[in-house]
């Protein structure tokens, strides 16, 4: 069998973009507890950018910077690197040392710098950056999390409710399974059953479920054979994760080339899950004129819970 690379770049961003409180929480509760969560974090992709456009190492792998604010009503960065590489790299504490500081820099805000480690040794474990020449010392001391560390406390990942128990049990057994796919796949399968049995919110459970699915990547007969589970453990279940009423919609959404015919659909699928349409929301499907706002507008009829999240979503939606 052909081994298969695994993705694990895209799954953290995703992961990160939408837990972002959660993430500090699992890796990091003494940032956590010092941040005032009644106003919303930003993320600065643009000024992101520009702070790696701006070093001068060879790899650029700074995932996300955030603006937050502590509760003693201080505006301060975070900014958070994600080391995948199974091989050691030399200059990892150069590299979070110079974006640490180019964002200072160039935006004169103080700058909480934290790493996760993915990577496979024990003992690389770097956490400062410092140099001294002619009396002059420059040092920077930086919070790191060893992924690794968790096998460990694998039984108080799974009893965990925290999105990132998930995502990390994912990335350490995507690493363990490197080349033994089969293994893979049955870990995966557990993982995603697992879902099952957690008290998260529908639209969570959809969410983790993109990312693990495209962290452990298969060869294509694994994974038709795991989507077979998948639709025989639905199929079993009184209320599966996705209907087949609305799996159905998901596949009429990506064919109907008529506007019409797409409002009616996703007033459909609306009525259906949440009751009678309010008239502001009909008439928000109505004014739409596009099949591709359509479509996220079908996606987003599936996954919302109430009338209220659906209007916010299809004001997003609208304005994007």
């Amino acid at each position: 069998m052909n081994q298969t690379t695994a993705n694990y770049d895209e799954p953290w961003k995703e992961a990160l973009s939408e837990y972002f409180e959660a993430f500090l929480y699992f890796f990091f509760p003494e940032v956590h507890q010092l941040i005032d969560w009644t106003k919303i974090p930003e993320s600065l992709e643009k000024e992101l950018k520009r702070i790696t456009a701006s070093a001068k190492t060879k790899k650029r792998f700074a995932d996300k910077l955030y603006k937050v604010w502590l509760l003693r009503g201080e505006e301060v960065w975070i900014l958070i690197h994600i080391e995948i590489q199974s091989q050691y790299e030399e200059n990892f504490p150069q590299r979070m040392y110079i974006y640490n500081y180019r964002a200072f820099d160039l935006y004169q805000k103080p700058v909480i710098s934290l790493a996760i480690l993915g990577d496979e040794r024990v003992n690389w474990r770097p956490d400062s950056y410092n140099y001294t020449i002619a009396g002059c010392e420059v040092s920077l001391k930086f919070p790191t999390v060893k992924l690794l560390d968790y096998e460990e406390n694998w039984s108080e990942l799974e009893a965990s409710s925290n999105p990132f128990a998930i995502i990390v049990m994912a990335h350490l057994k995507t690493k363990a399974t490197t080349g033994k796919l089969p293994q893979r796949e049955q870990w995966k399968w557990k993982l995603i059953r697992g879902l099952y049995e957690k008290e998260f919110e529908r639209e969570q459970i959809i969410k983790l479920f993109e990312i693990i699915d495209n962290m452990m990547t298969l060869s294509p007969e694994l994974q038709s054979s795991l989507e077979s589970k998948i639709k025989q453990f639905e199929e079993e279940r009184t209320m599966p994760l996705i209907s087949n009423m609305e799996l159905r919609g998901i596949e009429r959404g990506k064919e109907i080339g008529a506007l019409e015919n797409a409002r009616d659909f996703v007033k459909k699928v609306l009525e259906n899950r949440l009751g009678d349409i309010p008239g502001d929301i009909g008439q928000c499907l109505n004014d739409a004129s596009v099949i591709s706002v359509l479509e996220e507008m079908l996606k987003a009829a599936l996954i919302v819970n109430s009338f209220e999240e659906c209007r916010k979503s299809f004001s997003i939606i609208i304005n994007k």
